[in-house]
């Protein structure tokens, strides 16, 4: 249960203000669906972070649990820093894609703008950290969906009243903290 509610937690956080919440309001306004956005963010979110899921499972089963310890808490450490740089999207991108309608499009967007992005990283990180991956992925989904879902039908009104620099250091504290714990291997992770 810990890996599934700090997976949930840690995403919902990292994504307030990332380019993928970003490219939900502009999808949300440009195509003003938001069953078929929400429905392409579910699934390239699912495919992404299954796919990171796996990848950071391997990696736990690859290193030994002393080299697998360095590497998540430094890149929980890195995450943190990573989460004070604001993210923007490319307009020019988005446009090329409407061809393939609302839900092709956002299905497209987001798993292109999800590649190497700091919750599919995180994903790696928390795979490789908590033994159960099915629990890690379904929990940085959920983390995706709320945080993306409020951008679909609420966008302009949300950006106007959430600071997103609180939200980024709030999240940065929280990578900070988790790759400490880490790095001393505080608490049952290992």
């Amino acid at each position: 249960m810990e890996a599934f509610l700090v997976s949930t937690g840690v995403v919902a956080l990292g994504e307030m203000g990332d380019k993928t919440q970003l490219l939900a309001i502009v999808l949300a306004a440009a195509f003003r669906r938001p069953w078929p956005i929400v429905a392409g963010i579910f699934v390239a979110t699912i495919v992404n972070h299954a796919a990171a899921g796996a990848v950071g499972g391997w990696a736990a089963q690859v290193m030994g649990p002393d080299l697998l310890r360095w590497v998540i808490g430094i890149s929980f450490l890195a995450m943190a820093g990573w989460m004070l740089i604001p993210d923007k999207i490319d307009d020019e991108d988005l446009a090329q894609r409407s061809r393939f309608g609302v839900f092709g499009t956002t299905v497209i967007a987001f798993f292109l703008a999800e590649m190497g992005d700091k919750t599919q990283i995180a994903t790696v990180a928390l795979a490789a950290r908590y033994a159960q991956v099915v629990q890690v992925v379904i929990g940085t989904t959920l983390g995706m969906m709320l945080a993306n879902v409020p951008a679909v039908f609420l966008g302009g009104k949300i950006a106007q009243k959430v600071s997103m620099r609180v939200v980024h250091a709030v999240a940065a504290i929280i990578f900070g903290v988790l790759g400490l714990l880490t790095l001393f291997n505080v608490g049952r992770l290992f």
